[in-house]
């Protein structure tokens, strides 16, 4: 037995340090880039038109209620901020999840009103349709809401 054990270990610490050796080289090796948020190309650099959406907001405040279109990449439409309102879908845009989706059911959110403000917003984001609505009747639909401002425009809380 104790034969097999002075050929074994030294086998062992030798593939124990050749492992080591391919993990710091594995380590070393410069980071692979993360999956594009687009189709056909890294976030902010997607090749060709990434959107285009209608935007319609009511019960915000006076000159920000209306229907609005936006398209990114180039950024355009009729919306007051098409440039903010594209580079806040591209921060909020992460692979693999829908920047529009609804709050879940089993969230528990504050009890606060951010005011009678909603949206609906339509039209196509990273290749996929889109119809969201949004208002502002719980903490969970402010910070959802808060999260896409410019495109929505910001809203006073009552």
């Amino acid at each position: 037995m104790l034969q097999v054990m002075r050929h074994t270990l030294p086998r062992l610490a030798l593939a124990a340090g050749a492992s080591l050796a391919a993990l710091s080289a594995l380590s070393a090796a410069p980071a692979a880039a993360a999956p594009s948020a687009f189709p056909g190309g890294p976030l902010g650099h997607p090749l060709g038109d990434t959107g285009h959406l209608t935007v319609t907001v009511s019960g915000v405040s006076s000159g920000a209620d209306g229907t609005f279109e936006v398209r990114c990449h180039p950024n355009g439409g009729s919306h007051p901020d098409a440039d903010g309102a594209c580079q806040a879908l591209e921060r909020e845009t992460r692979w693999g999840q829908d920047v529009f989706a609804p709050v879940p059911r089993d969230s528990m959110c504050t009890m606060q009103y951010g005011g009678p403000g909603t949206a609906h917003v339509t039209g196509t984001w990273a290749g996929r349709p889109v119809d969201a609505t949004f208002d502002r009747s719980n903490g969970c639909e402010i910070a959802r809401w808060d999260r896409l401002v410019p495109l929505l425009p910001g809203a006073a809380r009552a």
